[in-house]
């Protein structure tokens, strides 16, 4: 809704009261004629006050009598129909408090009712472009009661009930915000309430009109009529200010909604005309970065815009460390030793489990649920009003193309069509609104944000006197209460020497039954090309992989768990020890150094047995598997390759199960087969996938020979 002004209230006829036009001297004309402005000009202003007076009570009764017996309605739709008007009833009410001292200066009182509008001019703008900003609003939740019957007569019986019934022939239906919550009212039934709402617009564009009249009535040689022009000019540029401001609020409300739209939604959304338009703003932005056509400037925006991201960025990073905060806190409280059985009866032990166990249950729960309130759930809501202004700027830019767009066409032709001209008009809106807002909500966040900060400072200050507090009534009881500082500072290093000793000597007699490391199990058919970097490397370079690894850059390697491979240098370009350059043999690379470890070399057959020495160091790599047929009967070996049964003759294998090797051959005398038992189950596997298992070096194992 645009404010516009509407006709002035017509008066009772005064004519009577008007001096008689006779026939007469020069002088007694003008006189007569002085005398009929003077007449008009009181008459003007008997109008503004009491119209004035009228207003006000108007205004009183509905914040007053009929918003207190609508407390049925939800707060938040109370607060959308009577809006601001609080803040109107104040600053109205010492409005009329200076018209009506005015009062007993006749002589100067047009003089001073013009500079009583000066000196409200600020504040009128203030209250009544709030209230107009939320007016569509209003008829909106108005709209919505009247397809509510049982609300809509409730709402009836109420204002009938309050409101007098002298004052509903009377001013009210000229000046009331609410005259009728319910249609339809007693002998109002054509009024409705979006006309009672509208009247608070209607009052501040009567303003002028009132001045103006009194201006008009008023001697361009007086004193007084300076004064009024300039408050007559003053209330119509509010008026123009608050229509400026409620299209401003317009369009951020348009454009700042966040959608949750699914693809599907997305796509039935595009035509030929978003197409188009799209299309437009790329071709113009791409003509602007390779310097076709020249870039809007603007370096207010541009420094409230980066700003705003600044002020974005501390808002996001606060949220998540908090976030992480709170997960560390989580696994904290979910860690327990209290609750542990640790065989220590009685003494500080008890002591102690009491203590934690009030923490866990009292101090920390109480911050926790204290943190999430206070601290947790106004960051995110912090987070989430930065949606609107984020989406205001992004879409400051589209506007921003369609208005230089527009620009080129007005200064080459000096026309542009009617949408052309709405969207350059939008875009200055939503420019005007930006730089007129964000440094407002910067500062607005930033005091938000101050708070959140002081408040988590606060929350851990109480927590650690919480915790002193509740520390300080257990340590009463221990033994060592009354012993000088000194000498228990002495008490506790001496147990601290005592235990790292203890801890010392424990470490070492675990370090010495620790187990030797296992060596993973060769991959199948990787033997040739052990043997190959053996020979070229020697076995000290010789590494095997832990876990599987998967390379991420492009000079790092992916290998599988149980791959060999031979060190080429223990630190990559930039010397990073961390990553490894390695040869699998046929490819180079990095990789974590952490996934490797030395290859331990399996023992032979002969050195099993004892033919060689026992402080001899010789070794060698297990050859390929072969055939298993001079494998005794009833021997244990191992599948060196998976193997998937075939029909109800055959077993299935996995690689490295151990396996019982019944007969090395099938019933033709076929060495190619092999009798096996696997878990209880009997069936023939190839030769070739079984490979002798080593007793001596659980560690690894040795192909048959």
């Amino acid at each position: 809704m645009v404010l516009s002004f509407p006709e002035p209230a017509v008066m009772a006829d005064h004519r009577a009261e008007e001096p008689s036009s006779r026939s007469g001297s020069p002088d007694e004309e003008g006189r007569v004629s002085e005398d009929r402005s003077l007449l008009h000009q009181r008459l003007a202003v008997r109008e503004l006050i009491d119209t004035e007076i009228s207003y006000l009570h108007t205004l009183q009764l509905c914040a007053s009598d009929i918003r207190n017996h609508l407390q049925q309605l939800p707060q938040g739709d109370l607060d959308i129909l009577f809006s601001n008007i609080d803040d109107i009833i104040k600053v109205n009410s010492r409005f009329l408090h200076g018209l009506q001292e005015t009062a007993s200066k006749e002589e100067e009182q047009v003089y001073l009712i013009g500079n009583l509008f000066l000196e409200f001019q600020e504040e009128f703008e203030h209250v009544y472009k709030v209230y107009c900003a939320n007016y569509d609003q209003a008829l909106l939740l108005v709209d919505a009661y009247r397809k509510e019957p049982a609300l809509q007569r409730e709402i009836q019986r109420i204002i009938e009930a309050v409101v007098p019934h002298g004052l509903l022939t009377g001013a009210l239906e000229q000046e009331c915000l609410v005259v009728d919550l319910a249609r339809p009212l007693a002998h109002h039934k054509s009024q409705s309430m979006s006309r009672g709402l509208v009247s608070l617009c209607e009052r501040i564009t009567k303003y002028p009109l009132l001045l103006q009249k009194i201006l008009e009535n008023t001697l361009p040689d007086a004193g007084a009529y300076p004064v009024l022009q300039r408050a007559t000019f003053a209330l119509q540029d509010v008026n123009a200010n608050i229509n400026e401001y409620k299209i401003r609020k317009e369009v951020a409300s348009k454009y700042s909604k966040v959608e949750q739209l699914t693809l599907r939604e997305r796509l039935a959304r595009i035509n030929t005309h978003t197409l188009s338009k799209k299309t437009t703003r790329l071709s113009q932005l791409l003509k602007q970065e390779a310097g076709l056509v020249p870039k809007t400037e603007d370096k207010e925006f541009d420094d409230l815009e980066e700003r705003f991201q600044w002020v974005s960025v501390c808002v996001t990073e606060l949220k998540n460390d908090l976030a992480a905060y709170l997960d560390n806190l989580e696994v904290f409280l979910r860690f327990r030793p209290h609750e542990c059985n640790l065989d220590i009866p009685g003494g500080p032990v008890v002591q102690y489990c009491n203590l934690a166990r009030d923490l866990q249950l009292k101090a920390f729960l109480e911050f926790k649920q204290r943190l999430e309130a206070l601290v947790w759930q106004p960051l995110c809501s912090l987070a989430k009003v930065l949606v609107g202004p984020q989406n205001l700027i992004k879409k400051r830019l589209d506007k921003l193309l369609d208005f230089e767009r527009v620009e080129e066409k007005l200064l080459e032709v000096g026309s542009v069509t009617y949408e052309e001209e709405a969207a350059r008009h939008t875009y200055q809106a939503l420019n005007s609104l930006l730089v007129a807002e964000l440094p407002k909500f910067n500062q607005l966040v930033m005091q938000w944000l101050g708070q959140v900060l002081r408040t988590f400072v606060a929350l851990q200050r109480d927590l650690a006197e919480q915790v002193l507090q509740r520390a300080e009534g257990s340590m009463t009881q221990l033994p060592h209460q009354h012993i000088p500082e000194p000498d228990f500072r002495k008490l506790v290093e001496n147990s601290l020497g005592q235990t790292s000793k203890q801890l010392r000597s424990f470490r070492e007699n675990f370090e010495k039954v620790l187990p030797p490391p296992t060596t993973q199990p060769l991959l199948p058919g990787s033997e040739r090309q052990v043997q190959a970097l053996w020979s070229r490397y020697g076995p000290g370079k010789l590494y095997q992989v832990t876990n599987n690894i998967s390379g991420a850059g492009s000079l790092d390697l992916t290998l599988p768990r149980g791959q060999i491979v031979a060190l080429l240098q223990n630190k990559d370009t930039k010397g990073n020890s961390g990553r490894w350059l390695v040869d699998t043999g046929g490819h180079r690379g990095y990789v974590p150094a952490g996934k490797l470890q030395p290859y331990r070399v399996v023992p032979s057959e002969e050195e099993r047995r004892g033919q060689v020495g026992p402080h001899e160091d010789s070794r060698h790599l297990t050859p390929e598997p072969t055939p298993t047929c001079s494998v005794p009967t009833v021997t244990q070996v191992v599948a060196a390759y998976p193997f998937l049964a075939r029909s109800s003759q055959e077993v299935s294998l996995q690689a490295g199960q151990p396996v019982t090797l019944l007969e090395a051959q099938d019933k033709k005398g076929n060495p190619e087969w092999s009798l096996v038992e696997v878990n209880g189950q009997r069936g023939y596997v190839p030769s070739s996938f079984l490979a002798r298992a080593p007793s001596p070096a659980p560690w690894g194992w040795s192909l048959t020979s």
